[in-house]
């Protein structure tokens, strides 16, 4: 090869190369490939003037005990130039670049509504610190669970399915949540139960909430409401009575309503009813005595035996003509009288004072 020759492709490749620089600028991301690779670091060709060394601490996250771990010879690898020249020849980092894509992709999945894998390393004020690909991102307590966790840190170094609810890619933020994903979950299981579920079944349940007007119970993933008169037989002022949160118990359904997503539920229709227990030791006609408990505007109420009366209405009070019951009786007083009649249906039963009195004359 004549010296001309040589001369003029040794030429070629200065402009080649000076071409190649021309169009390296920082704080792009080129590709490169790796020619030489030891424990601490890199060696990378990116078409500059030399190749440029990357640290093992820049090459990935966390930074790995060696750079073999993570590159060998003959790798293209895309790597972020965060400084061109000096003894070096420039400063590299795969780390930056592989989050800078990491952005675009989690931008992507939260366009498309998909989901990420996250890496839990820290419980921080208020919620979790967790990974995405290197991508540091913050999960609020409230959005790790659909109840109230009081102990974050069981999370730590676990990996959880979530979905990206705000991205800053400008101020680096990402801010991830598991509730949708476990809502989602939980809606599928409650319409699977819906189906099964039907009025007239008894299933088992877990007394979860207790509020005045009565208790929230779990039946296999979905609260019913079982109403403060649908607790007991016995008249009751408030759940806590009979019932406390954790109580695993027997439930009657009552109604399920799949358009409302609501089931209305009965803890005493699992039991027998005491009032009729009871009643079978009566008949109508027959004479007993008992305790005057409660005076109303239409007559009194006797206690039979303990949690069970009668009605003494007003006009079986007294056989003469009185305006009000306390007219005729007073409370706790013990009197006799003659069931006239027992309405098992209404549970009901009607006394008479008068009655009794005009069969002891004759």
């Amino acid at each position: 090869m004549s010296d001309d020759v040589k001369n003029s492709e040794d030429m070629g490749s200065l402009l080649d190369a000076a071409d190649n620089m021309e169009k390296i600028h920082e704080g792009e991301i080129v590709e490169g490939t790796v020619v030489q690779v030891n424990r601490s670091e890199a060696f990378v060709d990116i078409g500059y003037k030399q190749e440029i060394p990357i640290p093992k601490r820049e090459l990935a996250f966390p930074e790995p005990e060696s750079a073999e771990d993570v590159v060998k010879v003959g790798d293209k690898i895309d790597v972020y130039i965060q400084s061109l020249g000096g003894e070096n020849g420039g400063a590299l980092s795969k780390v930056k670049a592989d989050r800078m894509s990491g952005w675009k992709e989690l931008d992507n999945v939260k366009e498309n509504g998909g989901t990420v894998q996250a890496k839990v390393s820290q419980v921080v004020k208020g919620g979790l610190v967790a990974f995405v690909n290197g991508i540091r991102g913050f999960i609020p307590a409230s959005q790790m669970e659909l109840h109230f966790v009081r102990d974050l840190s069981v999370y730590i170094d676990q990996t959880i399915e979530a979905v990206p609810i705000e991205i800053d890619i400008a101020k680096q933020r990402l801010v991830l949540s598991r509730r949708p994903l476990l809502e989602k979950e939980r809606a599928g299981k409650q319409n699977e139960l819906f189906d099964k579920l039907e009025a007239g079944q008894t299933v088992k349940g877990v007394v979860k909430r207790l509020v005045d007007y009565g208790a929230f119970i779990d039946v296999g993933g979905i609260d019913g409401l079982a109403h403060i008169s649908e607790l007991s037989w016995e008249r009751i002022s408030k759940p806590e009575e009979v019932l406390k949160v954790g109580d695993e118990i027997d439930v009657y359904i009552k109604n399920v309503d799949k358009d409302a997503q609501r089931i209305s539920l009965s803890v005493k229709n699992t039991q027998k009813d005491p009032w009729s227990e009871k009643v079978e030791k009566y008949s109508e006609g027959q004479e007993i005595e008992g305790k005057i408990v409660k005076l109303t505007k239409f007559g009194a109420f006797m206690e039979i035996e303990p949690g069970f009366d009668g009605l003494i209405p007003m006009g079986e009070l007294s056989d003469r003509r009185i305006e009000s019951a306390d007219e005729a009786v007073q409370l706790n007083q013990v009197v006799k009288v003659k069931i006239m009649r027992i309405d098992a249906d209404r549970k009901r039963i009607s006394l008479s004072i008068k009655k009794c009195k005009t069969s002891e004359k004759q």
